[in-house]
Order: structure tokens, then sequence, then C-alpha cells
């Protein structure tokens, strides 16, 4: 009889070990990854903005890039790949951030060497009057 009681008891603990696991792996599945809406939010804009400042004209790379990963992101989140969903729309945020700066930069340098020539021939017209 106590041998039976034992087993009995085994029984029931290793029934009970297997309903926790099997609890825990469900808890876990249940509690995938959320879709990442702010972030592909955020990183639209970000592309937009670099398209915006003018990073077709100089920063094409970095905006192909940027948006290329963002047609990625998009991809995988119709397949409901959040984390590559995420980890895409992160790195197209990433590009399309230095697409920008690329671009504002660029039309800032360029600025700057209009002033630039624009001050020389101003001082060749004053020396020519000068003399």
């Amino acid at each position: 009889m106590m041998k039976k009681f034992y087993h009995l008891k085994s029984y029931q603990m290793m029934h009970r070990i297997g309903v926790t696991v099997a609890v825990a792996i469900f808890m876990a599945g249940c509690a995938s990854t959320p879709a990442p809406i702010e972030q592909m939010a955020i990183s639209r804009a970000a592309v937009s903005n670099a398209s915006s400042a003018g990073g077709n004209e100089f920063a094409p790379l970095q905006l192909k890039s940027a948006m290329e990963k963002m047609d990625g992101a998009e991809r995988a989140m119709t397949e409901k790949k959040y984390d590559q969903a995420r980890q895409l729309a992160e790195q197209a945020q990433v590009d399309a951030q230095l697409a920008e700066a690329t671009a504002r930069s660029a039309k800032a340098q360029k600025a700057a060497d209009a002033i630039q020539e624009d001050s020389r021939v101003l001082r060749q017209e004053i020396d020519r009057k000068t003399q």
C-alpha cells in the first residue's frame, strides 16, 4: 500500500510540474512582442524629413538605404514579424537622420560657398573702382 502511495505522489508531482511548464510556455507565447507602431511612425517621419531636407539631391545613398529599410519594416509588419520590423524601422530612422544631416550640411556649405564667391566678386569690384 505504501508503495502505491509513493507512486501516486510521484505521479501527482510530475503532473504538476508538467502543467506548470505547459502554462509557462503558453504564457511566454502570449507575451509576444507588440507591434512597433510608434517606432514605425517615427521612422516614417524621419524618412519624410530627410526627403524634404534635400536628401534625394545631397544624400541619395543614405536616403535610399532608409527607404529600403522602411519598406522592409513595412513587409515585416504585415507578416507580424514585429522584432524584425522594429529593428529595420530603427535602422531606417538612423539612416534617414544621417541623410537629413548630410543634406542640411551640404546646403549650408553651398550657401557659404556662394557668400564667399559674392564677397570675392565684391572685393574685386571695390578694388577696380579704387584704382
